[in-house]
């Protein structure tokens, strides 16, 4: 029987496939099943390091670093917990050593680089159809990214775990390393912080805050397959 024979009997593989599956592949060598993975949990990842990070270049470098050392440690992954909660530990893990490597400079950066923290927000383009509308949001949004940036680090991880990723409870405490009840209270005071600041104007577009854009999902991709040696 021929390769091509074969590899058209492959199953398919994709962020649609299940997590015990796509690890399965993975332990295999199957390039598929890392893009799928790597598809699968980009934006999670991205928006947890970014959260933690406040700098969208660092943390899209954090969640490779993360990714790279996951695959290469796979066999340590043995389902005690979800393969989204085990990859954003590492990503946690990433991001809060290199703010802690980059603390003393911390207050010089914030002071030199001001206005670095709205620039990560990015809308379809649908200026076309109603240009007020888009002006609206993309002031609205910069507005959110910039409290959630302000956030005390104990209640912003929670913030956007919960808010913007839209993470459980559940999954939030595991992934923290902390009691439900905590999150809940983490949460509550996040709140509270971010609507002094917005008000009732946050609800309805939080969803849409910190978006990952479709060339850095593929770019993340293709640097961590590459890495990998897999393409």
């Amino acid at each position: 029987m021929t390769d091509s024979h074969n590899q058209a009997r492959l199953p398919a593989l994709d962020e649609t496939t299940s997590d015990e599956v796509l690890v399965h592949a993975a332990r295999g060598g199957d390039a598929r099943a890392f893009r799928a993975i790597l598809t699968k949990y980009n934006r999670r990842l991205y928006r947890i390091a970014r959260g933690i990070l406040r700098n969208d270049t660092e943390a899209e470098d954090a969640v490779q670093e993360a990714y790279v050392s996951a695959f290469t440690h796979l066999a340590a992954f043995r389902g005690e917990s979800s393969l989204s909660t085990w990859l954003s530990r590492i990503v946690m893990n990433e991001s809060l050593g290199r703010l802690r490597n980059r603390r003393p400079m911390a207050e010089l950066a914030e002071v030199e680089t001001p206005g670095q923290a709205a620039e990560i927000i990015q809308f379809p383009n649908t200026a076309r159809t109603d240009p007020e509308r888009t002006m609206a949001q993309r002031e609205l949004l910069r507005l959110v990214e910039r409290v959630t940036d302000e956030l005390p680090d104990v209640y912003r991880t929670v913030f956007v775990t919960r808010v913007i990723e839209g993470m459980s409870v559940e999954d939030t405490a595991e992934l923290l390393g902390i009691r439900i009840e905590t999150v809940k209270t983490r949460l509550h005071r996040a709140r509270k912080l971010v609507r002094e600041h917005l008000d009732r104007e946050i609800g309805p577009v939080m969803l849409d805050a910190f978006p990952f854009a479709g060339k850095r999902c593929e770019r993340m991709t293709q640097n961590v397959m590459q890495r990998l040696g897999l393409v």
